[in-house]
């Protein structure tokens, strides 16, 4: 097994790094096999509930592994997005609105900036945006609420996407 204590800080940040890129290429390498066996419909669907899966599974260690307690709220999610995988890989970044609500926007997105390096469009991953960051929400704290502000195949400016959380009432 791989000891992690005798590492340095500069390997264990290269790891994460190198984790993060081969668990973002397995997404990509498994969503092309479904989509060049079922086409591409199917392959969001499979996708979506894969994320659906993954996402719950996603923030339930995050909380774990960090001390997160459930039902913490908007705090708790803003702590949260910062570990997830993505986080290593994009350049996000979470602020807080007047009216209370978090606004979480993804300003460098390595899925979306690939495909446009390579003159493709925007991969269509609203929908499935939508199940991933409702339910990992969801799993933080059951009272929050998720709206996407603007995703692909939104036109979406600057950023890649941005969602809002607001907490019920």
């Amino acid at each position: 097994m791989l000891d992690l204590e005798r590492m340095s800080r500069e390997d264990l940040v290269r790891m994460v790094e190198m984790f993060a890129k081969n668990w973002l290429a397995h997404d990509g390498c498994w969503f092309l096999a479904a989509e060049e066996k079922l086409g591409m419909d199917a392959a969001i669907g499979l996708d979506r509930e894969s994320w659906r899966r993954f996402s719950v599974a996603e923030a339930r260690r995050i909380m774990e592994v960090f001390g997160i307690a459930e039902g913490g709220g908007l705090p708790a999610l803003d702590t949260a997005l910062n570990y997830r995988l993505y986080a290593a890989l994009n350049k996000q970044e979470a602020t807080w609105a007047d009216d209370g609500a978090l606004e979480f926007q993804m300003i460098e997105c390595r899925v979306q900036s690939t495909r446009r390096r390579k003159g493709l469009p925007d991969f269509p991953c609203k929908s499935v945006g939508i199940v991933e960051y409702t339910e990992f929400a969801r799993t933080i704290d059951a009272r929050i609420n998720t709206e996407c502000v603007c995703c692909p195949p939104d036109p979406t400016g600057a950023t890649y996407c941005v969602w809002r959380f607001t907490l019920a009432e």
